[in-house]
Parts: structure tokens; C-alpha cells; sequence
């Protein structure tokens, strides 16, 4: 039992992990933006979005199904 407990834990943490990754993402963007009082460059955008879509992977293979996906598509 306590394998699988660790497993669901472990889980939980890579989720989590993927989160707050995401998140900061985004408010280094926001921040960014306030600043330059104009959109972030290009290439910082793509490098961005290359980041989200991995830690989404990671989240979705260990949480598949969570609100996370339909939150990030959310972002500008």
C-alpha cells in the first residue's frame, strides 16, 4: 500500500510542480509586458510556450484530465 500511496504522492508533486511552473511563466510575461509597456519579445513568447507545453505534458501524464490544459489556453 504505502507504494502506491508514494506513487500518488510523487503524482501530486509533478502536477503541482507543472502548476506553479506555468504560473510564473505567465507572470514573468505580465511583468515583462508592464514594464516594456508593450508585448514581450517574439522569441521570449515562443520560448514560452515551448516551456508550457512541457510542463502540461508532464502534469497530463501523471494527471491526465485536470483543469490545467483549459486554463493555460487561457493565457496571454
Amino acid at each position: 500500500m504505502q507504494d502506491k500511496e508514494t506513487r500518488e504522492m510523487l503524482a501530486d508533486m509533478v502536477w503541482l510542480n507543472a502548476v506553479i511552473a506555468t504560473e510564473l511563466i505567465q507572470i514573468t510575461e505580465n511583468t515583462s509586458a508592464i514594464l516594456r509597456k508593450s508585448a514581450p519579445p517574439a522569441s521570449c513568447l515562443a520560448e514560452h510556450h515551448a516551456l508550457r507545453e512541457t510542463a502540461l505534458a508532464m502534469a497530463e501524464k501523471y494527471r491526465p484530465g485536470t483543469m490545467l490544459a483549459q486554463h493555460l489556453g487561457k493565457h496571454q
